[in-house]
């Protein structure tokens, strides 16, 4: 790879200052990657350069067809100091079945993951060292081609940028919902199962609506029957049912239209871990709605790269308003929650081989 370092990179004072402020996506790193293709040459040699703006002709196609997508994965400081990637290979996969999706140019994993490591050892010091934090990686395709015409870009740019990362949400709290049952995220054959930016475009409007409920996030709903119970705003959902040690773990199944989440799959093996049964079935809002009334739904929580685990408390929506237990975080939620964490800060032993030392 091709390195060019930032003159103006910032000193290590200010950048820890940048830092421990925390937020996410409030600051960038000093530098950023960019690789081009093109349907000619295929796959230019990436480069590393100072992080800075970008020039693009306003005929370029990414403005007027929307082909574009993007990743998110995080690296983790380690008790030695170190720093670590977590599950790399699965971001690299699930970004290559995007790029099929969208009709853009598939990256190989060696080339993604090179790309992720570069720029993670060399802006190292901006990785936070304090449990929970993490320096979040933003890797991003769209195509360049110029030129108006509904057909697949001839050429596309692969961009990698970084930015300290906080809590998305606070954990100590949980979020209500709103349920939406105007809005749908994707339907089978659309683009649910592809991390690109008209699914995240498409779900504002319904945020907007879950805002004026009062809620913090929307969840979406099947597009068919209009019943099943598929995803929070970009994140998945999990329930608690029962309590304790005999507790079942489980989440939506992966029908095509839900975006098979990297945080989700590690959930599933985590609460094994821990002892619990897990299930991926068809959940509707009358089950929903009538286990948190019975008390069988003891807990609920999304999950994704970004927030990592967010406990539910209330749902409102058209059919009326539950809160699950107390309207608080659950003591299954917060033990998965702080057991994914662990393992992604090395402070629990990693026995799927998820932890990827990078420097």
């Amino acid at each position: 790879m091709k390195i060019t370092l930032n003159p103006h990179a910032k000193d290590a004072a200010t950048r820890d200052a940048l830092v421990a402020e925390g937020g996410f996506g409030k600051y960038y790193t000093d530098h950023m990657v960019v690789c081009e293709w093109s349907e000619k040459d295929g796959w230019s040699e990436p480069e590393l350069k100072p992080y800075g703006p970008i020039s693009l002709d306003p005929a370029t196609a990414v403005f007027h067809y929307g082909q574009e997508i993007f990743e998110g994965l995080k690296a983790y400081r380690q008790p030695d100091g170190s720093v670590a990637l977590f599950r790399p290979t699965a971001n690299a996969r699930r970004f290559a079945k995007s790029a099929a999706r969208l009709a853009l140019p598939e990256m190989s994993e060696a080339m993604f993951i090179e790309s992720i490591e570069t720029l993670v050892k060399q802006d190292a010091g901006w990785v936070p060292n304090k449990v929970g934090e993490s320096l979040y990686l933003r890797p991003f395709m769209f195509a360049t081609e110029v030129g108006l015409g509904v057909r697949p870009s001839n050429k596309a740019t692969y961009m990698l940028i970084a930015t300290p990362a906080g809590a998305y949400f606070d954990p100590s709290k949980a979020v209500s919902v709103w349920i939406s049952t105007e809005y749908v995220r994707a339907a089978l054959g659309g683009t649910g199962e592809a991390k690109c930016g008209g699914n995240y475009a498409a779900s504002l409007v319904a945020q907007k609506a879950a805002f004026k409920e009062g809620c913090d996030q929307v969840v979406w709903i099947d597009a068919v029957e209009r019943k099943w119970v598929e995803e929070m705003g970009g994140m998945n959902l999990y329930f608690v049912k029962g309590k304790g040690a005999d507790a079942t773990v489980i989440t939506p199944k992966l029908t095509g239209t839900l975006l098979p989440g990297i945080t989700r799959d590690s959930i599933l093996s985590v609460a094994r871990d821990l002892g619990y049964k897990t299930e991926e079935v068809m959940l509707s809002i009358d089950d929903w709605r009538e286990g948190v009334q019975s008390g069988e739904i003891s807990e609920i929580f999304a999950c994704g790269t970004a927030a990592v685990v967010s406990p539910v408390g209330q749902a409102k929506s058209a059919m009326g308003t539950w809160v699950t237990g107390d309207g608080q975080p659950g003591a299954i939620t917060m033990q998965i929650r702080n057991h994914l964490l662990g393992i992604q800060h090395g402070t629990i032993a990693d026995t799927h081989s998820w932890v990827q030392k990078v420097c």
